[in-house]
């Protein structure tokens, strides 16, 4: 199976009262982890690739090439969709020529005019291509490659009303924030989250800044009607200790132990484990 749109498997997850977890991938290991990962547990997965992270790859194009090649070879017959993460307008007219099957337009910085009217282009320019797209009301908290939010909780009245431009999904800040959550964090506002779905009807919501978040708000979430939650900073943690771990304990110094293949490996597996934790926890296992 090729890439294809997060339209119907959120649609899938909002009925069934689960969420399909977006994972960020930052080079050829994260793609493969979360890919096999996927695959095992027989659930439909969206890969995350921020502007920051796509230029580290060297570009959109390479980022395509390689997940659908990789889809190929590892067999992959789950959904998957490749879905630009934090897009700026001219980042997401890039994603879409380069073959990405999903988009989110994060238009934070425009007048709520600029943002509606760019929203509106964008929309049906995914549309005609048969590509998803999300939009975001109410800036997420902390920074996500360069883009800074102060975690606003979303007004439902405009929520409504970037929903009704035609886009797929909706990520409505709450109070989350990207990154490790400070200790004097209160919480996610489910009243707004709520109302807000009261507003948006059938639309899947999305939460940001999935790591950190303890596990009975995550599930009163996907309650309320999120169906997407997004991943990134947890798996860098988790590939971080294991990375750390095999150095510290020496095992680089032994035999061919530098070979980046071994060197990698327990990162990559501790972001498969990862993965896997999330997957359970979302409700999206067997759901394929």
């Amino acid at each position: 199976m090729g890439l294809i749109s997060a339209t119907e498997m959120l649609k899938k997850a909002k009925v069934g009262k689960y969420a399909v977890g977006q994972f960020n991938i930052n080079n050829l290991e994260w793609t493969k982890s979360v890919l096999l990962t996927a695959q095992e547990l027989n659930s439909p997965v969206i890969l995350g690739v921020s502007e920051g992270a796509a230029k580290y790859m060297t570009g959109y194009k390479t980022v395509t090439a390689m997940v659908k090649a990789m889809v190929e070879e590892l067999k992959i017959t789950v959904p998957v969709a490749l879905h630009l993460d934090h897009g700026s307008y001219e980042g997401a007219k890039a994603a879409i020529e380069a073959g990405f099957s999903s988009i989110m337009f994060d238009g934070s910085h425009y007048s709520i005019e600029e943002k509606i009217e760019k929203t509106k282009e964008l929309t049906e320019l995914c549309h005609s291509l048969g590509i998803s797209i999300e939009a975001e009301v109410g800036s997420i908290g902390g920074e996500e490659d360069g883009v800074v939010g102060t975690g606003e909780v979303a007004d439902p009245n405009e929520c409504k009303m970037i929903a009704d431009l035609g886009i797929d999904f909706l990520a409505a800040g709450i109070g989350n924030i990207h990154g490790k959550y400070p200790d004097n964090w209160t919480g996610l506002d489910f009243d707004a989250l709520d109302a807000i779905q009261q507003k948006t009807g059938d639309m899947p919501l999305v939460l940001h800044g999935g790591t950190g978040i303890p596990e009975d708000m995550i599930k009163k979430a996907i309650s309320l009607g999120v169906s997407k939650i997004n991943v990134n900073t947890e798996c860098q943690l988790y590939f971080q200790e294991a990375t750390r771990k095999y150095i510290e304990e020496g095992k680089d110094l032994v035999g061919k132990g530098f070979d980046p293949r071994k060197l990698l490996a327990p990162g990559s597996a501790a972001i498969q484990e990862c993965v896997k934790e999330k997957m359970e926890l979302f409700g999206s296992v067997n759901k394929a």
